[in-house]
Order: structure tokens, then sequence, then C-alpha cells
């Protein structure tokens, strides 16, 4: 009997996820890249940019830690850079992803003989494992077996002492199931479910407890992919993982609708929630969706600046204080902004509102478009908002950073949004020059535009006989109330927008039908969500920038070291910048072609006109998108806040040799972090880490100049007793029993501690350390 009632439950599983399956028939569908074609434009050009760089990596050396790792011989080596640094293998991920999008887009045969060759190696090294692993994790074994063994050892961006291998291992499951389904090539399929498998072995005996602590490591959309799975196969035991595989405890505030994202690392955060998103839409869950949608709002409209970027030096600060982003030369990430757009397009599939690709076209023509250099094609990481700053571009056999592998793909999928369908509607999204060959309905679309040069689109259709369905097309969020117009075959047709801000044209479409749109564009200024005293400008949706300088481009084209991807140059003070007179309530003025001039009127203490233009269109020089506005009785304490601002870093500048900022990933992880019994987290946009057993960073001292160490607190904390090491010498005994400050500040002369690597330690010895913010080696003190 007990077998019978376990066949039949297995029965109903399956006929659900069937159901559920069946569902998603109903949800708005994007169509397969292959059926849209880009006409020129500044996207067709991107894409063929893209392609040389992909095509010029090579795909040897991308394939090297999967083949060593399966103990196969092997004549190419890693990639340096994050490529042999711990998270090897994780761009051959993405690289299988780009290859599958842009074959998919281009149809280019040279792309798809890569992705054949890939595919096939990889399936050697899948075959070579035996039980259905594949993976370039350094000694990916060990870990996955001391975790099969029970032993987690979770940190945010470590597990077990090693880089986050669980987002390492999450790019080549996403690249397996992009070259399925996108690039159509049927070898992939079981090796992507064979390797889920293996993940479903390796999980089998874990707790719900014991996947949540796991879970508290970074680990990409492993939520998703297993969705993706269960929709692939038909089989639920996969959406079970996917839900299994949900981090808890970013999930339980969002379903609340509480934020509680500040001081967390964005795009950590980010794919999870595409993974709950996931789940909501093979599943039917509406609590799951409402979650997404609620963490997807806060995200645009209270974390994001005009180019739809977000966070600082990686981590979401506070929405009440935006003064990081003007100061730090590591602005909004550009991963955050491709998974952002990720989520936008599926919360629109369940939702099919405008919002959702009014959000998308700003992200896409501003900070997308902008982070891949129009000649060489090398991509961006940080899109730095401090005025007169500039941004750093990657190189194909140098940089392996996380922005490289979503900027491989960003490029070769301009195509993923710009029309979409459910039944016999048809959704015209963007404004992009392009054809759609809607096969299964045996339509054609033809979209000539000049966007957004010329403000206005010509849509024909080339298909053969009359074909009747709806044409959607968006109205977007710039274009004021009544003011687009619709032409039919020359005749101006009344329309009306729906509750969703599309407007319906229906009839039966020939190849003399022609449509023209009109969309005016206005000039607007548009405030930090803050509500602080900066203003962008934009045209329509496009962002405009200004050119401010091309000297001191420090590492423009990044070298191979840990942090090359940061801008490094000077940065310059901004209490020099231009302050916009706010009582004029500035706006540019335009002049020929897409080019605008701010008056030397509009400015205070100023005889200088500044001329702006898109800033997709700015590289190989600092640029400005935020200026500063006041009246005049604010100017004099307003440059003075500015001028205090700088004033201490610049100070610390100078007599700095290396620092870490604690519980951040990128420092930590360029400073060799370890630790057991450790946690972070941050408080008033303060980040901070502290421990019941040690932690430790290694400290760069090539020049033997560091004299001083300076530790920042925070409290209230800890008043344990605590040790300090140098290199393994005791340091000091320290304990901050009896202080009051929020903010304490030790420094700790080294004496005649002058090595060239210091080994910084805290070991607290089974007591709680205090919360320890920043540790700054320095030349002397301040």
């Amino acid at each position: 009997m007990r077998p019978l009632i376990i066949i039949l439950l297995l029965f109903i599983f399956q006929c659900t996820l069937s159901q559920q399956a069946k569902a998603q028939d109903d949800q708005v569908q994007f169509f397969d890249l292959r059926q849209v074609k880009l006409k020129d434009s500044p996207f067709k050009r991107a894409q063929e940019v893209d392609k040389k760089y992909i095509l010029e990596m090579d795909v040897d050396r991308l394939l090297a830690p999967y083949m060593k790792e399966a103990g196969l011989t092997w004549s190419a080596d890693n990639y340096g850079n994050w490529e042999n640094t711990g998270l090897d293998g994780h761009i051959g991920g993405h690289y299988l992803s780009a290859l599958s999008l842009m074959f998919a887009s281009t149809g280019d045969p040279e792309i798809n003989k890569r992705l054949d060759y890939m595919l096939e190696q990889l399936k050697l090294a899948q075959d070579q494992s035996g039980d259905g692993y594949l993976g370039g994790v350094p000694d990916g074994r060990k870990i996955w077996n001391e975790l099969k063994s029970g032993k987690i050892n979770a940190g945010n961006f470590s597990l077990n002492d090693r880089w986050v291998p669980l987002y390492n291992i999450h790019k080549i499951f996403a690249g397996l199931r992009d070259a399925y389904w996108i690039g159509g090539k049927e070898i992939a399929k079981p090796m992507l479910v064979s390797l889920s498998d293996w993940f479903l072995d390796l999980t089998d005996g874990f707790t719900e407890d014991q996947f949540q602590e796991m879970l508290i490591s970074e680990h990409g959309g492993l939520n998703e992919v297993f969705a993706d799975v269960a929709v692939m196969t038909g089989d639920s035991k996969y959406l079970s993982l996917a839900k299994k595989m949900s981090h808890n405890a970013i999930l339980q505030p969002l379903k609340e609708e509480k934020d509680e994202l500040n001081g967390l690392h964005a795009n950590t955060q980010i794919p999870k929630v595409i993974g709950f998103q996931r789940i909501a839409q093979v599943s039917k869950d509406q609590n799951l969706h409402q979650a997404s949608d609620f963490f997807w709002k806060n995200v645009v409209h209270q974390r994001s600046v005009s180019i739809g970027g977000n966070s600082v030096r990686e981590h979401f600060h506070p929405t009440s204080d935006f003064s990081s982003m003007l100061s730090s030369e590591q602005g909004p990430e550009t991963c955050n902004t491709y998974n952002m757009m990720r989520l936008s397009e599926m919360l629109f599939q369940l939702a099919p509102d405008r919002k959702y690709i009014d959000y998308y076209e700003r992200a896409v023509f501003n900070h997308i478009l902008s982070t891949q250099h129009p000649e060489k094609g090398g991509f961006v990481y940080f899109t730095s908002m401090r005025p007169q700053h500039y941004r750093v571009y990657s190189q194909p056999h140098e940089n392996f950073w996380c922005c490289v592998g979503s900027g491989l793909e960003n490029h070769a999928k301009y195509g993923q949004a710009i029309y979409a369908y459910r039944k016999d509607d048809l959704y015209l999204n963007l404004f992009i020059a392009s054809e759609l060959d809607w096969q299964e309905k045996g339509i054609k679309l033809i979209q000539k535009t000049d966007f957004p040069y010329k403000d206005e689109s010509e849509i024909t259709f080339s298909h053969k006989g009359k074909k009747s369905f709806n044409l959607k097309i968006r109205y977007p969020n710039w274009v004021k109330e009544g003011m687009l117009e619709v032409t039919i075959n020359g005749e101006q047709v009344e329309v009306s927008v729906d509750r969703h801000g599309y407007i319906t044209l229906n009839r039966e479409w020939t190849s003399k039908d022609k449509i023209n749109l009109k969309l005016p564009m206005e000039t607007k200024a548009e405030r930090l969500p803050d509500g602080s005293n900066w203003v962008s400008f934009s045209h329509g949706p496009i962002v405009l920038g200004a050119k401010t300088g091309a000297d001191d481009l420090k590492g423009l084209f990044a070298d191979e070291s840990r942090m090359g991807h940061v801008a490094a140059g000077k940065m310059v003070p901004l209490e020099l910048n231009q302050v916009l007179k706010k009582e004029n309530n500035p706006l540019p003025v335009q002049q020929e072609g897409f080019r605008f001039l701010i008056a030397s009127n509009e400015f205070h203490q100023s005889d200088e006109q500044i001329e702006l233009l898109p800033f997709f269109e700015i590289h190989d020089s600092r640029y400005q998108l935020y200026w500063p506005i006041a009246d005049k009785d604010e100017l004099g304490e307003f440059k003075n806040q500015l001028y205090e601002r700088d004033e201490l870093m610049r100070r610390l500048e100078e007599v700095t040799v290396d620092q870490v900022a604690a519980g951040e990933q990128q420092p930590e992880t360029e400073h060799s972090f370890k630790g057991r019994n450790t946690e972070i987290g941050q408080e008033n946009g303060r980040f901070w880490r502290q421990t019941s057993d040690f932690f430790q960073y290694i400290l760069k001292n090539q020049e033997k100049e560091g004299k001083v160490i300076r530790v920042i607190y925070l409290l209230p904390s800890s008043d344990e007793e605590f040790n300090i090491y140098i290199n393994g010498d005791l340091l000091k005994k320290e304990s901050l029993a009896g202080v009051n400050d929020q903010l304490y500040m030790v420094d700790y002369n080294l004496e005649n501690k002058n090595a060239e690597i210091l080994e910084f330690k805290i070991e607290s010895n089974g007591r709680l350390s205090p919360k320890i913010h920043h540790i700054r080696l320095m030349k002397r003190s301040l």
C-alpha cells in the first residue's frame, strides 16, 4: 500500500507542475532572440563590438579550470585576475551564456562553432567526474565533500574558507541552461540535469537550518536555475530544491514589505529575488510575486540614480542619505543593473505594466549601453556618480571581474525586451530599430527609428495577407498625457491609454499599412531620491552628462591587479564644482542635434557655459552627471560642507599605506580575509565585522612605510578582552570597557614591525569581539 501512495503522490506532483507550466502560457512572453534582429543603431553597433570582444577571448583558457578540476590533462592555463584567485571558472559560465545569446541574436557561424566546442569539452569534463559534477571551483571536491558531511562554515563572501563557491557554480548552471534554451543546443539539457542531480545528492541530507546556513554565503541565482530545470524536465523535485535554496533572511522581510536592505551587498540580493520571482511564475505563488515586486519598487524608486543604477562600493546605502554616492569613486555596479533588468522582465511577464519597461528603458539606454567601450569593447564595473571622475574598462586577456561576465551578456541581448506577446496581443515596448518575425502567427514587423536622436518611430509590416492582432504600444512616462501622436497610413487616430500604460491598435494588418509615432521629449531636472541638493538632467529617457577633461585617467584600461576595476586617479575636490542657482529652476537648452547647454548665468560665480550630451556617448573622459544646486544665501555654507567632506579624506589618503573596510566584499577579498565564527553587519551605513574566534587580513606594506595601524570600532559593542596580532606577534591585549563613543578610533604603533606583508589578526578566544569598522595602515598618526 505504501508504494502505491508514493506513486500517487508523485503523479499528483507531476500533474501539478504540468498545470503550472501550462499556466505560463497566460503570461506575457518575450520573443526568441532569433526572431528579433537589430537594425543600425547604437545598440546594433554595441552588439558588433561585443562580438569582437567575445571572439578575442581564448576559449581554451576559459575551459582550463573545468578540465583541471576534472583531472584531465589540458594544454592551456587559466586566465589570471579573478580566474586564478578563487573564482576560477566563473567567466566560463558567463561566456557560455554570452555565446548562446550572441548566436541567437546574430546567427554568426564562428560564435556557433565556439559554443559547440565549449559544450563538447565541458561534456568530457563532466563525464570524467562520474557523478554529474562540473565546475572550476579550486579544490572543489574538498569543499563539496565537507558540505555533504554537514560541515558548513558560511560567511557572506565565503563558504568553508573559499571565495563564494556557490556563486561560482551558479554561472555554469546558468550557462548550460542558456545553451539549451537560448542557444538551442540539445547536448546542454542532459548536462544541466546531471549537474542538478549532483546538487540534489549533495544536499539530500540537509535540514532546513543547514540550507539556510549555507545560503548566508553569496550563491547567485541558484534558486532560479532549479525552477528553470523543473520547467525543463517537468519534475517537481527541482522546484522543491528551488524553494529550499531561497534565502529566508531576505525573503521574509520582503513578504512583510519591510525594507531591511541597508548595508547589504546589493548584487548578492538581486539574483535571490529573481529566483523568488521565477518560482512565483512557475508555481503561481502570489506572495512570492508581491515580495519580489516590493523589492523592485524599493530599489528602483528609493535606491537608484538617474541612469537606473544602484549601490555604492557594491552595497545598499541608507535611502535617506546619498552623500556616499556623490563622494565615492565606486558608484553603481553594472551587475546590479543587469540583474534589475532581468527582474523587470519577469515582473512584466506576470503583470505587463509600463512601469517595468520605463525603468528597463532608462537602464538600458543610460547605464548598460554606456558600460562598453565603443571601439575596444572593454566593460565597466563601477560607474561613479562623483562629479568629474571617470570609469575603467576591462581588457579581454587581463580582466575577469563579475561585470566582465555580465558585460559579455549585456550587449548580446539588446533584442530581448523590444517586443513581447500574449495570445493575440503584440507588445511594442522599446523604440529601437529592429525587425520582428513572429513565426507562429506569420507576422513580420519592421520598426524604423533613429530614437533618441529623433522623437519618432515608423512601423511597417512585410507579411503576406491580412493578420488580425492587437498591437499594444507603450505610452512612455516621459511623454506628457495626450501628446503622443499616432497616424496609420497618414491619418491621425485617437488613442486612449489603458491602466497599464499601453495604447491598443486593433485591425487586420497588411504589408500596405504604416504606423507613425510621434514621441515628444521634454528636458527635466531630477533630484536624488533622498531629496538632497543635487540634480541630474534628462531629455526624454536619456540622461545628459558633461565631459570635464581627460587628465589623469589612471588605469583607464585596467591591468590584472585585484582592484584594477576601480578608477584610482585623482578625485576632483567637490567644492570646485560649479553650483547651480536654485532660484532659477535651471534647465539645459537644446542646441542642434542632441546637444544641450547650461548657460553661465545659471551658475553662481561662473562665466562658463557647459555642454551636455547623452551619457552613453561619453567615453575616455572625466564626466559629470549630477550638479550641486543652492540658493544664494545657502551657497557659502554649502561650499564649506563640500570642502569639509573631502578634506579629511585628502589628509588620510596622504598618509595611508593600505586599508580594509571590514564587512565589505571586495576590500576583504583583496586583503585575503580568513575567519571563523564571525559575522558582519551595518549600522547607519557603517559596515562592521566581529568574531567569537578570529578573523584576519593581509595588509600590504611594500615600501615598509607603515608605522601605525588605526582601528575604528563601532559602539555599543562588546567590552570583552581581545587580542590584536601582527604577523603572529601580540600587538595589544585590548578591551573597550568603559568606552561610550559611537565611533572609537585607536592608533596602534607598530614599533619595529616593518615587513612588506603584515598579517593583522583579531582573536577573541570564545568571547565576542567588538565590531571592527575599518583598519588603516598609516605612515604616521594624524
